[in-house]
């Protein structure tokens, strides 16, 4: 049995328990002769009243200790921690009620029949309130709670740097690719900033990922940890703060539909942090290989979009510098999010090495395999990798070590997709060739041109 239910089977005792034990036990023959007596009660009565009492007693100390102790996780546990209070508000009521009555109290009478049946009767519709808005605010959390073990686990976060065994061939090429020497974390901390650290979610090159809830709000969140204080030159730990900070800050004004967004970022002693929106659902990392291909017109659709999201994060001078199939989200109401926008340029700023090269390099561009100066067309040089992977089943460079998979990337044309999907429209494979030019001049200038050409080809094969 799991920790929530067995948390919610000890409530349902305990409160079961205060509804029969008092009557079960004014029925016992000691209880006839009961020496003390109450509010003009009989003896069995004042037995039936002073265990209900001390049931409701034990009800309410139950109630506080669950709500205290149990812990936060997102799921089963916040969903019973939220609805335990205004539950044991209507089991307390209805238990008083059914008490007075069966007892016969002349408390009732004293305050008037008619008062206290209005009283009990809108008291019985604010908990009824309660527990419905409780229930509706926190649903998300039941559910995952009640998802079936396949579907948790192809689900991912905002902020998981890994995806599990698939890629973990491109994190280990992204490790020699970028040398970083990260300074691991030991232990989970309480909090980061005015966030409640949960859990961990997952580690990757960069960092930890956390979950994490906002104490004021009730939101909860992915967040992404960095070391900021990676560096030989302790004079230099400042600059590095203050150039992380920068970059998140530029890409926390980022709001737009299909791009993940920023809440926070801040430090705690040498640990940046950012703070971001929590997502569910899966990755294209999970349709891009056979037989799982997604068909035609999804595929044009959701690189089509991504683009779009792509230029609006141009315009506004921020670069993503990691487009990969495991960065493009399909959440479970089939709304496209790019992750970690941004979020290369970020831990790039918190290190001192020059030359670095920042990204997955499956996916990076000739000019980043250079070392130099990027911009919006290396995202889409990127983002066409990821689009001829989706339909092809295959990356269009691949090679046995990483050094001649950034010769190839940097000097071999890439292969023809007609080879592998002869049955697309010839027009796909000419918007393709324009988007994975070496020369990032002969690429498409905008991300919103390689959207465009790309609607115009689902727009023709449907005509």
């Amino acid at each position: 049995m799991s920790n929530p239910s067995r948390w919610t089977l000890q409530y349902l005792l305990v409160a079961c328990a205060v509804l029969v034990v008092g009557p079960l036990f004014s029925k016992l023959p000691a209880a006839q002769s009961f020496p003390l007596t109450l509010f003009g009660l009989s003896g069995s009565q004042t037995v039936h009243l002073i265990t209900e009492a001390v049931g409701l007693v034990i009800l309410c100390i139950v109630s506080i200790h669950i709500v205290r102790t149990m812990p936060e996780d997102g799921q089963g546990y916040s969903f019973l921690k939220r609805m335990i209070s205004p539950v044991t508000t209507l089991l307390v009521v209805i238990t008083i009620d059914k008490t007075l009555r069966v007892l016969g109290l002349s408390l009732i009478d004293g305050f008037g029949t008619a008062r206290y049946a209005i009283t009990h009767t809108a008291v019985l519709i604010v908990a009824g309130l309660w527990i419905t808005t409780t229930w509706l605010l926190n649903f998300t959390e039941l559910h995952q709670f009640f998802a079936k073990p396949a579907q948790a686990a192809r689900r991912t976060t905002s902020l998981t740097e890994t995806d599990g065994a698939q890629q973990e061939e491109a994190d280990e090429r992204d490790r020699n690719t970028s040398p970083r020497h990260s300074t691991p974390q030991t232990g989970t901390p309480s909090t980061l900033g005015r966030y409640r650290v949960l859990k961990e979610l997952g580690r990757g090159a960069m960092g930890v990922v956390y979950l994490g809830k906002d104490p004021t709000i009730h939101r909860f969140v992915a967040i992404k940890t960095m070391r900021l204080d990676e560096t030989d030159d302790p004079d230099k730990l400042q600059d590095v703060k203050t150039r992380f900070f920068r970059e998140a800050e530029s890409t926390g004004r980022l709001s737009h539909p299909n791009i993940v967004t920023i809440f926070d970022a801040g430090e705690e002693g040498d640990l940046g942090y950012i703070a971001m929106e929590l997502l569910e659902g899966t990755t294209l990392k999970d349709w891009s290989r056979k037989p799982k291909l997604l068909p035609f017109d999804k595929v044009i659709s959701s690189i089509a979009t991504v683009a779009e999201a792509m230029d609006y994060a141009h315009q506004q001078g921020v670069v993503h510098r990691d487009i990969k199939p495991a960065n493009i989200m399909v959440t479970k109401t089939q709304v496209i999010k790019i992750m970690d926008f941004g979020i290369a340029k970020m831990a790039m700023s918190t290190k001192t090495q020059p030359n670095i090269v920042m990204g997955t390099p499956s996916y990076m561009s000739p000019e980043q395999i250079a070392g130099k100066k990027v911009d919006g067309r290396s995202d889409i040089f990127s983002l066409a990798v990821v689009m001829f992977e989706l339909l092809a089943g295959r990356p269009p460079f691949m090679a046995d070590n990483v050094s001649a998979l950034l010769f190839a990337i940097a000097q071999t044309p890439h292969p023809s997709l007609k080879a592998f999907r002869p049955d697309l429209p010839p027009t796909v494979k000419t918007v393709l060739d324009r988007a994975l030019q070496k020369d990032p001049a002969q690429r498409y200038r905008r991300a919103n041109e390689f959207a465009t050409a790309l609607r115009s080809c689902s727009e023709g094969l449907a005509a």
